[in-house]
């Protein structure tokens, strides 16, 4: 081959091919230092966001401070006009955030939706007894975990405790470095033997998952049983005014304690609980907040309870969508289910979540030609689900195609990926709930290692471009 046939191919090859180059080799030092400082607004989020109810309390703050508005303040019949910014929360767990966009509803809106709740543990009704001597909690672990990996670790206890007075306390125990955690123990190696014979699923049963919360016994005399118990009862109705019987209406989280962190020797990567999915909940939300005055009106709606299926009216199977957009099109010139219907089959949205990238330790659950890597720009999935793509959303090629002109006119980072060989596994998103109502939707969101594990790994360029991804679809 001569010099002149070598040089066409390769130009060939460039000009055909997708780029298989890492998003740090293709950005300029600029856009490296905007990566950086964007991702310290992130940990900041993230280390603070440990429950859905944070996180939305969270968003909801960031947007009233860029001059976000309740969406039922504005009476309705009145238009609202574009670039006009509100939000509608809905029971502390679910928000929506828009602002209008120059053309009518009726042409459809930009949505993008990601979830934020996360995999934990949740303490049981009645959780508090006393065995050899110690006082726990029995616990229920929420969403897909692998069990072993919530013993031996620092936990704290987040959430909300209703009084038998109607009194609303909240609680966050084990975050401050004066404050004490929590932990499931461990069996020692020594005495392991049978328990180490089991296949890790075996190993630990969810019954398992009890909590230590204390040892010291109360003052009192022999004829009073479960000494350390009442210890902590009696602690509890000193700080907090609980009795034994408000634990049962009680939503408290167990999650693992301290701050998101930067991991790696380069600082490259982001370590921290919860990423899956509020990684996406973050880059959505400043994706609206740095948006001026799209043309189709962007909306941003964080959900609960995608972990355990999108169930209850706090998920996106609910129909809270349906209700919210009501709303909107009474203050926006119609007030007709119909028109509603006409919105909804004619917006777009983005499915917000996570997949997992290439673990060079795990790599033979991976397809190597269509798997995600870490630092390779923001994933974007034409299907989700398992095994022959059950209970997934499979988007359009139509709609694929103008997201990635969308993407590549505004210099998005990307890169496709699914979850896993088909065979392997797979895993859902609410996808599927936008497209029940006739959106157009893909899933898109940066690549994780240790998915749903206490702490996740995220790459900073990724999380990034995802809010590059997520800013240029709303602005239309």
């Amino acid at each position: 081959m001569t010099d002149r046939e070598e040089n066409r191919a390769k130009k060939l090859l460039e000009e055909l091919s997708l780029p298989q180059k890492s998003a740090w080799e293709r950005i300029d030092s600029e856009t490296k230092e905007k990566v950086f400082s964007f991702a310290e607004g992130y940990k900041a989020f993230l280390s603070r966001a440990k429950t859905e109810r944070e996180a939305v309390r969270l968003a909801l703050d960031a947007a009233v401070r860029r001059g976000f508005t309740s969406l039922l303040d504005c009476p309705s019949g009145r238009v609202l006009s574009a670039g006009s910014r509100f939000y509608l929360e809905w029971r502390g767990k679910v928000l929506l955030l828009g602002i209008v966009g120059r053309t009518g509803l009726d042409e459809g809106v930009r949505l993008i939706g990601a979830h934020v709740d996360a995999p934990r543990l949740d303490l049981k009704p009645m959780p508090l007894y006393e065995k050899a001597g110690l006082a726990l909690f029995k616990t229920h672990y929420y969403g897909g975990i692998k069990k072993y990996q919530w013993t031996a670790l620092p936990l704290a206890l987040h959430g909300v405790i209703m009084l038998r007075n109607g009194r609303r306390v909240e609680v966050v125990i084990g975050e401050g470095e004066d404050e004490p955690i929590f932990t499931i123990s461990d069996l020692l190696p020594h005495l392991a033997k049978e328990q180490m014979k089991k296949n890790m699923e075996e190993a630990l049963s969810g019954d398992d998952l009890n909590l230590v919360v204390g040892s010291m016994p109360y003052p009192a005399g022999d004829d009073v049983k479960d000494k350390v118990r009442l210890a902590v009862l009696n602690l509890l109705n000193e700080r907090y005014g609980v009795v034994e019987e408000d634990l049962i209406t009680a939503e408290l989280e167990l999650v693992p304690a301290g701050p998101a962190r930067d991991l790696g020797f380069d600082r490259s990567l982001v370590g921290g609980y919860g990423q899956d999915d509020r990684v996406c909940a973050y880059t959505a939300l400043q994706a609206l907040l740095d948006t001026d005055v799209p043309h189709n009106t962007a909306l941003v709606l964080l959900v609960d309870k995608e972990e355990i299926g999108s169930t209850g009216n706090t998920g996106a199977h609910s129909r809270f969508l349906e209700y919210a957009l009501t709303e909107l099109a009474a203050r926006s010139g119609g007030t007709d289910i119909i028109q509603v219907g006409r919105i909804m089959a004619n917006s777009q949205a983005l499915s917000a979540d996570v997949t997992a990238g290439v673990d060079p330790t795990y790599e033979n659950v991976f397809d190597l030609y269509n798997a995600s890597r870490l630092g390779y720009g923001v994933v974007l999935n034409k299907y989700s689900g398992s095994r022959g793509k059950y209970d997934a959303n499979d988007a359009s090629a139509e709609f694929m195609g103008r997201l990635r002109d969308i993407f590549n006119q505004n210099r998005v980072i990307w890169q496709s990926g699914e979850l896993g060989k088909v065979d392997a596994g797979g895993g859902g998103t609410i996808a599927k709930f936008l497209a029940y109502f006739g959106l157009d939707v893909a899933d898109c969101g940066p690549a994780l290692l240790s998915m749903h594990a206490p702490l996740e790994i995220a790459s900073k360029v990724d999380i990034y471009m995802a809010y590059r991804a997520y800013r240029a679809f709303l602005a239309g």
